[in-house]
């Protein structure tokens, strides 16, 4: 029983490093628009502009 505790406290240590360098990451904004999908889906990243059509008063 001690083996198998001993087995989950080194995973659980583990995952609280992987969690902390992701936040990290995530937190860093030089790095952030690398990882991040959501930025791209935003759109933020591009510095084109689209033509707005105008649909009122036809």
């Amino acid at each position: 029983m001690k083996n198998i505790e001993r087995i989950l406290i080194k995973i659980v240590f583990i995952q609280i490093i992987c969690l902390v360098a992701a936040q990290v990451m995530m937190t860093n904004h030089q790095i952030s628009p690398y990882l991040s999908k959501v930025i791209q889906y935003e759109g933020v990243t591009k510095d084109s502009y689209s033509k707005v059509v105008e649909t009122f008063d036809q």
